[in-house]
């Protein structure tokens, strides 16, 4: 008989509803003559003279249920299985309640993926009848588990295995624990399984292997796998699912080149597409890497396009794996809506829809949190479902940094989930919990996808730069850029030593890196906004230039995923009300950004200042460092003309840190505003000093000196700053502009007219 599986591999039937299935108990003197001979054909074992002896009486008595019944049964015993599968319908559609139709329909339903779903509802009519079959119960369990229904399978191995269960139902459980991912009941199974002295079936070979490998043990499984493959006569149903499981310990056993040749066999079999699909979407997310899951995605659309009736499990690993790229989410999305209405009860399904709902748009972020938490608290029972929810949530990028206990929290109940802890150190980051952070990269790069993943590096460089060690960041970035790493990784790293040069002063080197990164991937958005963002803080484009530049790269790209650069230029742009939605957009995804809050704020004030305080209260409120609280208070009131209160703000600032160039800035324009220019004077020099070669802060001291109508002193600086401009490489038109302008009043005012005026 051909026999299927799911996922993990062929899996032989864990039971046998043999017994069930014997001949009926119709007494032989109360049937008519030629149904009295099949079933004595039957007995003797002449199948095929048994099938031609019911054929007969059927023509003969065309409603005799006992001859329906006996030519199902010799189909079967035949090796007929789909014209066994028929003939049993037949004989339900005229006994709905026949427990042998309905035993070995429940039975059959393991031979055919397409016949799951209807073994599954035979068994269920039969348990109805008979609560206690434990056949029946131990074969729906695994029908169910083979159709990715694990809660519904996992209900009933709970009661198969509450006492003294059977080494069928053991093996059963052990194979459905190991498709749901939890490889630690599934060993704990498959050692009771061989604790009653049976050998481990070629049916559960590859889930028992798969076990082996997940669980730290992947040379065992190869050798296993490898042995298997070896053997004289290997079942062809087999084939595939060895190949895929033992392409899965390879990697796990840190071979990749062999694990990536080891399933090239299985692209030109036509009747292996799931089993390739599903280690090349296994490995592609160990490997971080895109194109093994764009390959997996195809293989996916191809069974989801030729399966007539694919089963809940395939069409969940189906949409997993197009959830994972920006092109399939919305397609991964209508699957996960189709199965959340079927499945109302599943919270992992809501939380996978949930995830995508938010990366498409269709709601905000702050409805995303607020439907998480009361979708997850408290957490799954299952563990299949805890691992589900983990991998959605793994998703969010930014993690949204109110949903850190749930993070938390799966950890702690075992999902077997690393990328958790980095997800973990990014939402630290964003808290500025430095130490937590730390911990959590640690406890990332312990694991055996941290170790090779290149993204906790990028992590560490960016803690780095946060923490104030510019040098150590720098080293990091260059470390990342030495290596052979994906495109996308080496922009990261480019764009992260960028942002180090920019914080050093060092403004030539960062204008390289983007010209650099460009010529190569002219089209990447990131790089283009990067670019944009360098150029306006270097005054290489007026305000009016960076947003007509902004518009259009809106225009053609999504602000998500939220780049840091589109952030400082939204920032860095003076205010408007045209750009209140994207303000409100880019809090949704980031809700503790300052820059983009502040400006919302000024925004807010312009039309409602009542309305900016109250706001202002409510960020001030939630704000964990203070320091950040009081800059924006200091913005906000110099916003609404309240020079007092943004003195203060500035003043408290600095009682903490003397040395904080931001504040000694902002209290210098306070100061200029207020025209106490000799105040102003002396807090710019600090900021000199600190910063010497600080080119914008030197230009506010050419202003300074100008207010207080030291002409000639403000023209031999703004000369000095355009020199160092020129040295830097720096195109900014605003000082030569304003230096010539500053010359000609002079000149007026001396009594000269500029020559070009005299015509």
């Amino acid at each position: 008989m051909k026999r299927i599986g799911r996922w993990l591999g062929i899996v032989g039937l864990a039971v046998s509803l043999c017994s069930a299935i014997a001949l009926p108990g119709t007494t032989q003197t109360s049937r008519p003559a030629a149904v009295r001979n099949g079933y004595a054909l039957l007995e003797r074992g002449w199948v095929n003279d048994a099938i031609a002896a019911f054929q007969q009486a059927l023509r003969q008595l065309p409603n005799s249920l006992d001859a329906r019944l006996g030519l199902a049964i010799a189909y079967q015993r035949a090796g007929r299985d789909a014209d066994a599968w028929n003939a049993y319908q037949q004989v339900l559609a005229q006994d709905a309640t026949n427990r042998t139709a309905l035993s070995a329909i429940g039975l059959l339903g393991g031979y055919r993926p397409e016949w799951q779903a209807g073994g599954i509802d035979a068994l269920s009519r039969l348990l109805e009848l008979s609560p206690n079959d434990t056949d029946a119960r131990t074969q729906r369990a695994l029908l169910l588990g083979y159709q990715g229904r694990y809660a519904e399978a996992f209900a009933d191995y709970d009661r198969l295995l509450a006492s003294n269960p059977r080494p069928t139902a053991l093996l059963g459980a052990a194979q459905v624990y190991a498709y749901s991912g939890d490889y630690a009941q599934s060993q704990t199974l498959f050692a009771r399984y061989r604790a009653t002295g049976q050998a481990i079936p070629d049916g559960a070979l590859t889930a028992y292997a798969r076990t082996l490998a997940e669980m730290g043990d992947p040379a065992q499984a190869i050798q296993l796998l490898e042995t298997t493959l070896r053997r004289p006569r290997v079942p062809d149903w087999l084939i595939p699912d060895a190949r895929s499981t033992l392409a899965i310990a390879y990697q796990l056993d840190q071979q990749l080149p062999k694990a990536l040749q080891t399933l090239e066999p299985l692209r030109q079999q036509t009747n292996a597409t799931l089993p390739l699909a599903r280690a090349l979407s296994t490995l592609g997310r160990r490997e971080r890497d895109p194109q093994l899951l764009q390959q997996a995605a195809e293989l996916y659309r191809q069974a989801l396009r030729t399966i007539a009736e694919p089963s809940l499990g395939v069409r969940l690993e189906a949409a997993d794996v197009l959830s994972e790229s920006v092109a399939g989410r919305a397609e991964a999305l209508r699957i996960y809506q189709q199965l959340s209405e079927q499945y109302p009860g599943d919270r992992s399904l809501q939380v996978r829809r949930l995830v995508l709902e938010q990366q498409l748009g269709q709601i905000g972020m702050a409805a995303l949190q607020t439907q998480l938490q009361n979708a997850l608290q408290p957490l799954p029972d299952a563990m299949f479902e805890r691992q589900s929810v983990a991998i959605a949530l793994t998703q969010l990028d930014p993690p949204p940094a109110p949903l850190l206990p749930i993070y938390e929290d799966l950890l702690q109940s075992g999902v077997d989930v690393p990328f958790l802890h980095f997800r973990i150190a990014q939402i630290h980051l964003q808290q500025r919990n430095w130490d937590d952070a730390r911990r959590s990269l640690l406890a990332y790069q312990n694991t055996q996808l941290g170790q090779s993943d290149v993204g906790a590096d990028l992590l560490l460089a960016d803690l780095e730069r946060q923490t104030g060690n510019l040098e150590a960041s720098a080293r990091r970035y260059e470390s990342i850029l030495a290596q052979p790493v994906p495109s996308t990784v080496k922009l990261d790293a480019l764009l992260g030593l960028s942002n180090i040069r920019r914080q050093q002063g060092n403004l030539a080197s960062v204008s390289r890196f983007y010209d650099d990164i460009r010529r190569r991937e002219p089209d990447q958005p990131r790089a283009q906004i990067a670019q944009l963002s360098h150029q306006y803080e270097l005054g290489e484009i007026s305000d009016a230039a960076a947003e007509q530049a902004l518009a259009q790269w809106l225009a053609n790209h999504s602000p998500q995923p939220a780049y840091p650069e589109l952030y400082a230029l939204v920032g860095a742009l003076p205010p408007t009300e045209q750009r209140e939605p994207l303000y409100l957009s880019l809090l949704e995804m980031s809700p503790n950004d300052l820059s983009i809050e502040r400006r919302l704020l000024q925004v807010i004030a312009q039309r409602d200042p009542e309305a900016a305080r109250s706001r202002l209260s409510e960020i001030l409120a939630r704000q964990d460092d203070p320091i950040a609280g009081y800059f924006i208070q200091g913005e906000l009131a110099q916003t609404l003309g309240d020079l007092a209160l943004a003195s203060e703000a500035y003043e408290r600032i600095l009682a903490a840190q003397p040395n904080e160039v931001g504040a000694l800035s902002a209290l210098a324009g306070v100061r200029f505003q207020q025209r106490q220019y000799a105040a102003a004077q002396r807090l710019y020099q600090q900021v000199l000093t600190l910063r010497p070669d600080d080119l914008e802060t030197q230009r506010v001291m050419a202003e300074l000196y100008l207010a207080q109508d030291q002409i000639q002193r403000g023209i031999r600086q703004l000369r000095q700053v355009r020199a160092a401009q020129d040295a830097q490489g720096v195109i900014n038109p605003t000082v030569g502009d304003r230096l010539q302008q500053v010359e000609h009043n002079l000149l007026r005012r001396r009594g000269y007219q500029p020559f070009w005026e005299r015509y």
